[in-house]
C-alpha cells in the first residue's frame, strides 16, 4: 500500500485498506473476458431484441453481478462485499440516464433495430477500458489531493439539482462537437453497410454511419463517467472493488437498455429518483471530507434501495392514474 493510500486508510476512507492480490485481478479479468466472449458468440446474428429476451438477459447479468458479491465476501471480507454491492447498485442506477441518451443517439441516426445490439456491444466493450483509466486516475488523485472530495461531491450535488429541476431535459446529438469532428476528418458513407463499421471503396477506406454512432456512444459514456466515477469513489477507494462494480454494471447495460426503453413510459419518476441518489452520494462525499464522518455502507445500501422502491411504486401509480383518466392511453 502506498503512503497516500495508507494515510487515506488511517483517515477512515472506505475501501482505502482493501488491496486485492494479483490472483484476484487475474481472476476478475479472465471472468470478464469469458463473459464478453460468450456474449459475443451468443449474439453473432443481427436481430431486433424483444422485450422478453431483454428481460431474461438483464436478469442473468444481475444474477451474475450479485453472485460476485459472495466471491468478494469470501476473498476480501464483508466490508469489501458491501462496498461492491452498493457501488454496483449506484452504477446500475446512474446508467439509466446513459441508456436514454443512447436511445436519442440511435434514434437520431435512424439505426435499424437489428443493428442496435451490435453497436452497443462494442460501445460497452470500449467503456470498460475507459472506465478503468478513469477509476485508476480518480483514486490516485483523491488519495493525493483529498480536497478533491469537495470538488467531486459538489459536481454530484450540482448534477442532482439540475436533473431535479429539468427531469425531461432533451439531448441534441447534432450539437455534439465530436460528431462535427468525425464528419470533417473521416469520409463517411451515406448509408449503413450492414453491420460493418468500415468499408472499402476502391483504394479508400470509409467509415459507415454505424461507426459514427459508436463514437457518439463512447463519448456519452465519457461524459457520464464524470458523474458516475466520483459517485462510486465516495463509496469505496479500492481500485479492485470500484472496477469490479463498474464492470458488472456496464456488462449488463446493453440488456438494461432494451428493458428500460420498453418501460420508459411507465417509469415517469425515474429522473427524480436518480437525482436523489446522486444528491445523497455527493453529500456523503462532502461530509466524509469536511466532518470526517463516513456513512455506514449498509445504511447507504438501504437508502438507495428505498429510493429505487419509492421511485418504481410512485411511477407505476402515476401511470395507472393517467391511464384511468385517459382511456385512450395504452398500458
Amino acid at each position: 500500500m502506498t503512503a497516500t493510500a495508507t494515510h487515506a486508510a488511517a483517515a477512515g476512507v472506505p475501501g482505502a485498506d482493501i488491496v486485492a492480490p494479483p490472483w484476484a485481478w487475474a481472476g476478475l479479468l479472465v471472468l470478464i473476458s469469458i463473459l464478453i466472449l460468450v456474449d459475443l458468440l451468443r449474439n453473432r446474428d443481427d436481430h431486433e431484441v424483444s422485450m422478453r429476451e431483454a428481460v431474461i438477459a438483464s436478469a442473468v447479468w444481475i444474477a451474475i453481478a450479485l453472485s460476485f458479491t459472495v466471491v468478494i465476501w469470501i476473498g476480501l471480507g464483508a466490508d469489501a462485499a458491501g462496498q461492491y454491492a452498493v457501488g454496483w447498485l449506484v452504477e446500475e442506477c446512474l446508467s439509466a440516464d446513459n441508456v436514454f441518451v443512447w436511445a436519442v443517439i440511435l434514434s437520431y441516426f435512424n439505426v435499424p433495430k437489428a443493428l442496435q445490439r451490435r453497436v452497443l456491444f462494442w460501445g460497452i466493450f470500449g467503456a470498460l477500458v475507459l472506465r478503468f483509466a478513469f477509476i485508476a486516475g480518480g483514486i490516485a488523485l483523491l488519495n493525493r489531493l483529498e480536497w478533491l472530495n469537495l470538488v467531486f461531491g459538489g459536481i454530484l450535488v450540482f448534477t442532482a439539482a439540475r436533473i431535479a429541476r429539468n427531469p425531461d431535459e432533451e439531448v441534441h446529438p447534432e450539437h455534439n462537437p465530436v460528431l462535427r469532428i468525425v464528419r470533417r476528418t473521416i469520409p463517411v458513407t451515406a448509408d449503413f453497410e450492414g453491420h460493418h463499421f468500415f468499408v472499402r471503396r476502391g483504394r479508400r477506406l470509409f467509415a459507415t454511419p454505424l461507426f459514427v454512432v459508436l463514437v457518439m456512444v463512447e463519448t456519452s459514456d465519457v461524459v457520464f463517467a464524470v458523474d458516475s466515477i466520483p459517485a462510486i469513489l465516495a463509496i469505496s477507494r479500492s481500485t479492485f472493488v470500484v472496477f469490479a462494480s463498474n464492470a458488472f454494471a456496464i456488462l449488463g447495460l446493453r440488456a438494461l437498455y432494451f428493458v428500460l426503453l420498453g418501460a420508459s413510459e411507465r417509469l415517469v419518476h425515474l429522473s427524480r429518483g436518480l437525482a436523489a441518489i446522486l444528491m445523497f452520494v455527493g453529500i456523503k462525499m462532502i461530509v466524509g471530507y469536511w466532518f470526517h464522518y463516513h456513512i455506514d455502507i449498509w445504511a447507504s445500501l438501504g437508502f438507495i434501495a428505498t429510493v429505487l422502491t419509492v421511485t418504481v411504486v410512485t411511477s407505476l401509480r402515476a401511470t395507472r392514474a393517467l391511464e384511468a383518466s385517459d382511456p385512450t392511453r395504452e398500458g
